[in-house]
């Protein structure tokens, strides 16, 4: 079973449609017994880093979260789903995240002519090539929408990195957790390719 962590953020239903259309059943689900049951896990999210890790915490899935990646279960990150898994962001105050990864979530400092959000389509060049890349070019283009980015302590979990007036980390890769910055449920059929490759594991 595949399930996809319900914690009231984001688009929930466009990450387990997106999963039907590659063939691939995803049950939506806040129940950690249910998350303990599943073969594959998906945090996805869109929203504000403070709420969703409150909202964690209220739903009791910080742990379980923590012990199923700890477990080597596949486990995949969504934008604010990646963002999560870090020490601390700095969205509205310092805000102390899950932990999972040593680093930190930053808002985009970038010339006036640069828009914040990153909005739109752009490049995740590969630097290390992770399981649920493959069949993907090197510089697929996905779908972004995001304010923060993150900045790990350990340069060799980065699996990708996009260029915004400067490179960040897109997508990050450690053993069985991979996360995107980017939305593969919203990148066509690169984005879906992404997703039965991680569907596959």
């Amino acid at each position: 079973m595949l399930a996809i962590i319900d914690y009231q953020m984001g688009n929930l239903r466009s990450v387990q449609k997106g999963f039907e259309k590659v063939g691939h059943q995803a049950t939506i689900t806040s129940d950690p017994e249910v998350l303990r049951k599943a073969d594959k896990i998906v945090l996805p999210g869109v929203g504000a880093f403070e709420d969703a890790i409150a909202e964690l915490r209220r739903r009791h899935l910080v742990e379980p979260i923590r012990e199923l990646i700890q477990q080597g279960k596949p486990f995949l990150g969504i934008c604010l789903g990646l963002q999560l898994l870090f020490d601390v962001g700095y969205e509205g105050g310092s805000h102390e995240g899950l932990g999972i990864l040593r680093g930190t979530v930053q808002r985009f400092e970038v010339p006036a002519e640069f828009k914040v959000p990153h909005m739109g389509w752009n490049r995740a060049n590969v630097l290390r090539r992770p399981p649920v890349l493959k069949g993907l070019p090197d510089d697929t283009y996905f779908y972004f929408v995001h304010s923060y980015y993150v900045v790990p302590d350990d340069p060799q979990v980065i699996a990708t990195e996009t260029d915004y007036s400067g490179n960040f980390c897109s997508m990050i890769w450690r053993d069985n957790l991979f996360a995107t910055q980017f939305h593969p449920e919203k990148s066509q059929a690169d984005g879906l390719r992404l997703l039965q490759n991680f569907a596959e594991l």
